[in-house]
């Protein structure tokens, strides 16, 4: 993967790009894992300030559950970046440190409600659904509108997942679709997609998944 570099027409730094993603883009990163996402954004801007990484567990249970994770924070917290544990995706705009805060870009890799039921158990495709639609209600009120402001959902895209319709989830958030770009893994060096979970999974809640067919859902005013 190459990084794309734009030379600045000032004197400020140059703008970097990686895939969907720019060091001038003020970034939430939403259900982060072992924050190897987040890592793999400063690398590649050389820095972290413009970024917020943000994971549901605590700082206890990240260690629980993600080993990886330690190595990660302690690079961002030299890269400058913003860590908070403790954020649900369907309430983070009421978060002390997230409220009244806006976002060019927002986004949630591969959500999940949990190993409750097989995935293609309608019950557990709503439970998903219900995470997916609280993410996308809040994003809507933290995005950037006057600044092309986006909200991704990467996510796989065959049966039974197709089955959780983020495009009308999207919609009903009051956002609009922009496009469903190819998602690789190759193009996010250092990216470690990881199971997550509860229950008796915790045990392997540090276990990636294969992602297969799959697409950041892009989303905007």
């Amino acid at each position: 993967m190459e990084y794309t570099v734009i030379q600045s027409g000032d004197k400020g730094e140059a703008e970097k790009w990686i895939k969907h993603y720019s060091n001038r883009h003020e970034i939430l990163l939403v259900g982060e894992g072992d924050f190897s996402f987040a890592a793999c954004l400063a690398r590649a801007f050389g820095h972290a300030s413009n970024i917020v990484a943000t994971s549901l567990d605590t700082k206890e249970m990240l260690a629980v559950k993600h080993p990886t994770a330690a190595a990660n924070l302690v690079e961002l917290e030299n890269k400058g970046c913003t860590v908070i544990h403790g954020v649900h995706a369907s309430t983070m705009c009421e978060h002390p440190l997230l409220k009244n805060r806006f976002f060019d870009r927002i986004v949630f890799n591969f959500p999940h409600a949990g190993f409750g039921n097989k995935e293609t158990n309608p019950m557990q495709i709503q439970l998903h659904q219900e995470v997916v639609r609280g993410f996308l209600r809040n994003a809507a009120r933290m995005v950037k509108i006057r600044e092309s402001g986006e909200v991704h959902v990467t996510h796989k895209t065959e049966y039974p997942f197709s089955a959780w319709e983020i495009k009308k989830l999207g919609k009903q958030a009051g956002l609009e679709f922009i496009e469903a770009a190819p998602f690789r893994l190759c193009d996010y060096p250092g990216y470690l997609n990881k199971k997550g979970g509860n229950g008796f999974s915790i045990f392997r809640s540090n276990d990636t998944f294969p992602v297969g067919k799959s697409s950041t859902y892009k989303f905007g005013y």
